[in-house]
């Protein structure tokens, strides 16, 4: 089991398509254009699976689902919202729905979930940056669901409040909310 979530994506580079392009395309049957959608969301699929889910094994079989279940449904997609905001919302259903089979509620397990250390940085700076890590896990994780999943898509997938509304099924005004409650309880944990 993977004791690290992928780090965020870069925006696609000035040479490739949008991913506008990519989703017509895809729409079309280009297994291309779908491959360059996946391998661009993945890692925030994934990262949004395992944040409601709590284990990656979970989080993996989410993310799989989630790409199926938007290139069978690229028909009904309207680009209302951006593709990765779909997507993520996709992918939040799923892992709830998910959660509801099982008949419980799993918060996430920080401990399992990190960076891994840089051989190249001193094991010092490792080691701190490391706890650093772990605090902060921690302190999310004692966020409730909403402010937690405001935070994290606002901070790791730097998503408009828009965006994250659509993801955990709330308002615009909603999501600012939870995320500005969510900050202030952190910051208030740090003291």
């Amino acid at each position: 089991m993977k004791d690290t979530l992928p780090k965020k994506q870069p925006p696609a580079p000035a040479n490739q398509p949008p991913d506008g392009d990519l989703v017509d395309r895809a729409k079309d049957g280009d297994l291309s254009a779908m491959d360059e959608l996946i391998s661009r969301h993945h890692g925030s699929v994934f990262r949004t699976a395992v944040g409601i889910l709590g284990d990656d094994d979970a989080a993996s079989d989410v993310a799989q689902e989630t790409f199926l279940k938007a290139f069978r449904g690229l028909g009904k997609f309207r680009g209302e919202a951006s593709f990765k905001t779909w997507v993520l919302a996709i992918a939040a259903n799923e892992a709830k729905g998910l959660l509801r089979k099982a008949g419980r509620r799993k918060e996430l397990s920080l401990e399992r979930v990190g960076p891994v250390s840089s051989e190249e940085m001193p094991i010092d700076e490792t080691m701190a940056r490391d706890e650093d890590t772990r605090r902060m896990k921690e302190m999310l994780s004692q966020l409730p669901e909403k402010q937690r999943q405001a935070v994290t898509l606002r901070i790791f997938e730097d998503l408009s409040f828009r965006e994250i509304g659509a993801v955990i099924g709330s308002s615009e005004g909603a999501a600012r909310v939870n995320y500005h409650h969510g900050i202030r309880r952190l910051k208030e944990m740090s003291k």
